[in-house]
């Protein structure tokens, strides 16, 4: 099941905005506790590739690879793309014990090592929140809409406001703990999303909504290139 968003954080104001190195070791530091919390694909994207197959699949922010796993099951080729070498050797670890085959790519959601119109599925969820400005969310949406192929669609996740365990109406930046064995807590930090700030993110990018929804406390598009 999709992770269960953050409260609002009792102070409104926003964290220290990180650099995508601080990102990167953070998940670095949680790669393997974090993978082995994440074993189930999300019953969402399950249903958005449902029926769905190409040649090329592609899941940016893939982590573990249990998503690219379903990508591998319908396309010709899969590719995972994370910016923690820690969380893709995680993932190819999983393909070894799982059977399937997959490429794996150290990149930044902001510039996937993908030509351009060659994706004909896409998954990028839970990986949009983490990216610590507008700017960066957009430019990796645009990154997204450049490499699908024309009939190319692909499902963009974030948390949302929407959930009841929030109070806040309006999109917000937050750090949420991971705590590892031993009790260690590490910052992860955040941006919740209202719904109507995801549609006019996407709006703004070279992204087209062709269906919105929420459900489980995120926000879900399915999206074709502009």
């Amino acid at each position: 099941m999709p992770e269960e968003p953050p409260s609002a954080p009792d102070d409104p104001s926003a964290p220290d905005d990180p650099s995508a190195d601080s990102v990167r070791a953070t998940y670095d530091r949680i790669a393997d506790h974090f993978s082995q919390t994440r074993e189930y694909p999300w019953p969402e994207i399950e249903s958005f590739l449902d029926g769905r197959s190409g040649r090329v699949g592609l899941d940016v922010g893939c982590g573990n690879g249990r998503h690219t796993e379903l990508l591998a099951e319908r396309c010709e080729r899969a590719v995972g793309v994370d910016l923690s070498r820690g969380m893709l050797a995680t993932a190819g670890e999983r393909a070894r014990e799982r059977g399937f085959e997959c490429g794996l790519a150290q990149a930044d959601a902001g510039s996937l090592p993908v030509r351009s119109d060659r994706v004909d599925l896409g998954v990028f969820v839970a990986t949009l929140p983490h990216l610590p400005s507008r700017e960066r969310r957009v430019a990796s949406l645009d990154e997204l809409a450049r490499v699908l192929s024309d009939g190319g669609r692909a499902l963009v996740s974030a948390w949302s406001t929407e959930h009841d365990r929030f109070d806040a109406s309006e999109g917000f930046d937050t750090t949420v703990e991971w705590t590892l064995p031993g009790g260690e807590a590490v910052d992860r930090f955040y941006h919740v999303y209202d719904p109507e700030e995801f549609r006019a993110d996407v709006a703004a990018s070279g992204l087209a909504l062709v269906e919105f929804e929420v459900s489980s406390g995120n926000c879900y598009g399915v999206a074709r290139a502009e």
